[in-house]
């Protein structure tokens, strides 16, 4: 198995891959046949227990006013989410999830503002990460949860990056010194319950490197200790590779 299978095999089942990508997201495209629009913000969509999407939008915009008029309460949607990794990594987007089906009225909040509640009924859904592109099933996805670190994972990130560099060139100690011949920067481009993931950058290509914890995550206040037992790993490690973790 190579690095980079480790690492798509870490980041968890495409279908759990796809609700820690609908968890975090703060916006999304939504596309019809006579429009297409982008939605910003955390609170214009969730998602529901079974892996439904809901979108929360004026009730007088284009698209809920589209969707109340569609032929049989159904307007014909793509919805376009992009996981764009938080720190300043070279080819930045983790990952790209496509929903298509029918976006259906499901209510109007009271008052002379209100919200219309739209509700996603999917007929396929798409997972495009580096590894390719997978679909992933209906059911799958209502029985997947998302990572216990999908709302917090790009706060961790970054404050990783900004306040702690040294503590990602020491974690190069634990990756085998064949992997950083000629490696000229060090990222962390993702982390979830599994472990953390470095992205390793060399002159014109990269290459993703996985670093396991010594146990799952349950929740995310055990992300601190786990990368503690890393860090002392590490530490413990004699080869002593040190790499800057960024420009």
């Amino acid at each position: 198995m190579t690095a980079d299978d480790a690492c798509a095999r870490e980041r968890g089942s495409g279908a759990e891959q796809v609700r820690t990508v609908l968890a975090a997201a703060e916006s999304l495209t939504v596309v019809t046949d006579t429009f297409s629009c982008e939605l910003i913000g955390s609170g214009l969509h969730g998602v529901d227990d079974d892996g439904r999407v809901l979108l929360h939008l004026p009730a007088d915009s284009r698209l809920a006013v589209e969707a109340a008029v569609a032929p049989r309460g159904a307007l014909a949607a793509v919805l376009k989410f992009t996981d764009v990794a938080p720190v300043a990594v070279r080819d930045r987007v983790r990952a790209r999830v496509t929903l298509a089906g029918w976006l259906t009225s499901a209510g109007t909040a009271p008052g002379p503002c209100g919200t219309a509640e739209l509700r996603m009924d999917t007929a396929h859904i798409a997972l495009e990460t580096d590894a390719g592109t997978t679909t992933v099933g209906l059911d799958e996805l209502a029985l997947a949860r998302p990572d216990v670190l999908a709302r917090c994972e790009a706060v961790m990130l970054t404050h990783l990056v900004d306040d702690h560099g040294d503590v990602v060139a020491l974690l190069t100690r634990l990756i085998e010194g064949r992997l950083l011949q000629g490696v000229i920067r060090v990222w962390p481009l993702a982390m979830n319950r599994n472990g953390l993931i470095l992205r390793l950058e060399h002159a014109h290509t990269h290459q993703d490197v996985h670093l396991p914890f010594p146990s799952p995550l349950r929740e995310p206040a055990e992300a601190g200790d786990r990368v503690q037992e890393l860090l002392a790993a590490a530490r413990a490690c004699r080869r002593g590779s040190r790499l800057p973790s960024r420009p």
